[in-house]
């Protein structure tokens, strides 16, 4: 949990005034499972822009998939860090799509892929095309990934460098997915595992914090006066970079020790309390 150190730098100076940069994670913090968006979810976070605070939405989602939400949370300017911090944009009503692309980091996924294919022969394999959405080696299960799907040969995955590739295996856990990938030993890549058998692979040091650390450089934020709310294995970084990092309730105990506190779970509406105390909160 809080080290001196991390005590230390989550302390407020007289320079440190001005507005906070809140990073939300989406599925299990702002949303349920069952995709629900509650009223209290949606009012804690309206009120907290209100009160000038910086709300980006950070996710192993898509950019496409990312937007919807936050146009239904009225957030229409502003920053998202998308698939994992591979893609920063800033929203922008004015521009064609809605957003403007401000960073996207790509690699060569073709390495990583051969390497998963001779461990997980029989799982579906995808990669991104940034606001467009996926080619995929065969359809993952409804609602997963969104987006226009190309299905494709293997070998075509990795015909350009890609932002993420996404691998599902459904007849496999979790756990699975970690021991195999301490097995096959993946270099130069960085991976997450979610909570059923999903690995999310983005370049090598590239995570929802490296993201969120250029949008705080963007908006001249102190480090001291940034918080983070996340439940996945890959919200670990991003807990860890803010100085009041928040697992939600929910979370593993791998996750909630990564945080310098716990709030609710997703059930209890854990992000609208962690809000509401900042809004407390004196400059």
């Amino acid at each position: 949990m809080t080290t001196p150190d991390r005590e230390a730098a989550a302390r407020t100076s007289p320079d440190d005034a001005g507005p906070w940069l809140v990073a939300l994670d989406i599925d299990g913090t702002l949303v349920t499972y069952d995709e629900e968006l509650r009223d209290a979810t949606r009012d804690a976070v309206a009120a907290v822009r209100a009160a000038g605070h910086h709300v980006v939405l950070a996710s192993g989602r898509s950019l496409i998939a990312m937007t919807p939400l936050a146009a239904e949370l009225k957030i229409d300017d502003g920053w998202i860090v998308a698939s994992n911090g591979a893609v920063v944009a800033r929203l922008d009503p004015g521009a064609p799509e809605g957003y403007e692309l401000e960073h996207v980091a790509t690699f060569d996924p073709g390495p990583a892929l051969r390497l998963l294919r001779e461990e997980l022969p029989d799982a579906r394999y995808a990669v991104e095309d940034v606001g467009i959405g996926f080619r995929l080696t065969e359809h993952f299960p409804d609602g997963e990934l969104q987006g226009q799907h190309e299905i494709v040969d293997f070998e075509e995955l990795w015909s350009a460098d890609v932002t993420r590739v996404v691998v599902r295996a459904p007849g496999s856990s979790s756990e699975d997915f970690h021991r195999m990938a301490e097995a096959v030993g993946l270099e130069d890549v960085t991976y997450a595992v979610g909570w059923s058998a999903w690995m999310d692979i983005a370049p090598m040091g590239v995570t929802k914090a490296s993201g969120l650390e250029r949008v705080r450089e963007e908006l001249g934020v102190s480090p001291r006066r940034t918080m983070a709310v996340g439940d996945g294995a890959n919200d670990i970084d991003m807990l860890r970079w803010a100085a009041r990092g928040v697992a939600m309730g929910h979370s593993s105990e791998q996750v909630r020790d990564a945080a310098d506190e716990v709030t609710g779970g997703i059930d209890d509406e854990g992000v609208v309390r962690v809000l509401r105390e900042l809004l407390d909160t004196r400059p």
